[in-house]
């Protein structure tokens, strides 16, 4: 229906001429998924890499009516998930006019609504709610109450109203019986009290709440989801058995499988988009390396992997790397600027507070361990876009490896040194020094402009230092590439 036909419908009698028909919430949302899947419409937008997993097996569980629980590390996108269900809601339902808990026309479940229809009958007044007001959340923690959830005798409404505490009108409704016809959401179930999980098990399977022992029972139409983190369950608490038992839908998820969804998450969720004052250019093989630092901590032997490495650590290590980016140009009033090699390591205040060390990794602490992982992550993005740094192919003159000019420059006594804060000529100039080094960049990167030129010349020259071929210092912001052996005999 329009918005016109909405205004024109304000009475339940109004309501009953039109044919208005009353579904449950969960044949509500199974009815709404078959017609978005028939039509191709997208189902959760702005969820990237569950096409194929999580999201298949959540569209079962709706077209099962199913309450559901998503399970899953720390920044697997369960919030959003959750919320996103609000898209198989119809835009709008009507309720009678000021019941707290969202009373159908035809079904009153409250004395307030009851009592509407039969003083006015026909003429009572309805309201139409929004999609978006059926949805309710509440985040477990150990002080939530059943009061809190399912509501209480509220002594200042029976004092102010006259009212026996016998009288249903005391009652204040918790959150739950307020998202009726609705969409309720518990975030990290662990938490939540065992005592407290107890009085979810009526709402879970009979649909009713009592509250302080009145003789009415309330039903309540709803759709209950969860999500829980797997690690919880031992560290803060537990979900009950009897309350697992009731969640019809267990869904895993997972942290993007490759680096492109890696990719498109921080590219979606990072504040890259700014008013700055120059036109900030982000080279793909740095966004590569940056998605490559989280794959490469869900596999360190420095970091507990059962608390998982989230998300968030990228989108935040890029905004860093990004706001390093525009300092420099801010302070050299450059119009334009690129992201470079040296720039990552704005990138470790993002990281150390988002990882969760082992002993060996408290030892080494967590700004070598961000430091170490950047290191690991130039390396296997450096292995995919060049050559082995040690492998030499047979020529008439003897084994030659592509990187043999620019390693011979270095064993010559010779270091060239790059600065996040240098302006781009004399970046360039700096690198462009090493013979071979441009020409290599140049044949394997395929860079779209001189600044990309010279930030695929300095990935090169890290990329050699991580596999041990060049030797590298870092000075009061200043990084120093030279001859490995050279070093070696210097210390």
């Amino acid at each position: 229906m329009t918005d016109l036909d909405y205004s024109a419908l304000e009475t339940v009698g109004a309501l009953q001429d039109f044919g208005y028909q009353v579904r449950s919430i969960k044949d509500e949302m199974r009815a709404n998924l078959m017609r978005k899947l028939k039509t191709g419409e997208v189902l959760f937008p702005g969820i990237i890499g569950y096409d194929d997993t999580v999201i298949p097996e959540l569209e079962n569980a709706i077209l099962s009516r199913h309450d559901i629980i998503l399970l899953g590390l720390r920044g697997q996108a369960k919030t959003r998930v959750l919320r996103s269900l609000v898209n198989l809601l119809d835009d709008r339902i009507p309720i009678v006019k000021g019941c707290e808990v969202n009373s159908s026309p035809f079904d009153p479940i409250s004395k307030f609504a009851a009592d509407q229809l039969e003083a006015h009958g026909n003429d009572t007044p309805i309201e139409w709610i929004a999609r978006e007001s059926r949805y309710g959340e509440k985040l477990a923690t150990p002080d939530v109450t059943i009061a809190d959830l399912i509501g209480d005798i509220d002594p200042i409404k029976a004092a102010s109203l006259r009212l026996h505490y016998a009288h249903e009108g005391v009652i204040h409704f918790g959150i739950v019986p307020r998202m009726n016809r609705g969409i309720f959401a518990i975030n990290e179930l662990p938490d939540l009290q065992p005592r407290i999980q107890v009085g979810l098990l009526n709402i879970m399977e009979e649909k009713d709440i009592q509250i302080r022992g009145f003789p009415v029972r309330i039903p309540l139409d709803l759709m209950i989801v969860f999500s829980a983190n797997p690690e919880d369950y031992t560290n803060r608490g537990s979900i009950i058995t009897p309350l697992k038992d009731r969640i019809d839908s267990q869904i895993l998820t997972h942290y993007p499988q490759d680096r492109e969804h890696a990719m498109a998450i921080t590219n979606q969720e990072a504040w890259i988009e700014r008013d700055s004052p120059a036109l900030i250019t982000t080279p793909d093989f740095v966004r590569e390396i940056l998605e490559e630092v989280a794959f490469q901590a869900r596999t360190s032997e420095f970091i507990d992997q059962k608390s998982g490495v989230s998300t968030r650590l990228s989108i935040a290590a890029m905004e860093n790397m990004i706001s390093n980016v525009e300092k420099r140009s801010t302070i050299l009033s450059a119009s334009e600027a690129t992201v470079r090699i040296c720039d990552l390591i704005a990138a470790v205040p993002a990281m150390t507070g988002k990882l969760e060390l082992v002993y060996e990794g408290e030892q080494e602490g967590a700004g070598k361990v961000s430091e170490l992982l950047i290191g690991r992550a130039v390396k296997e993005v450096f292995r995919q876009h060049f050559p082995d740094a040690y492998e030499a192919s047979e020529t008439e003159a003897g084994p030659e490896t592509p990187y043999q000019d620019i390693l011979a420059w270095f064993e010559s006594n010779n270091t060239t040194k790059v600065s996040d804060m240098m302006d781009d000529g004399a970046y360039f100039e700096s690198l462009n020094r090493v013979p071979g080094l441009k020409d290599l960049a140049v044949s394997h990167m395929n860079p779209s402009s001189n600044d990309s030129v010279a930030v695929s010349m300095e990935f090169i020259l890290e990329g050699l230092h991580q596999n041990s071929r060049l030797s590298k210092h870092d000075v009061n912001g200043t990084t120093s590439y030279s001859d490995m052996m050279g070093s070696i005999f210097e210390n």
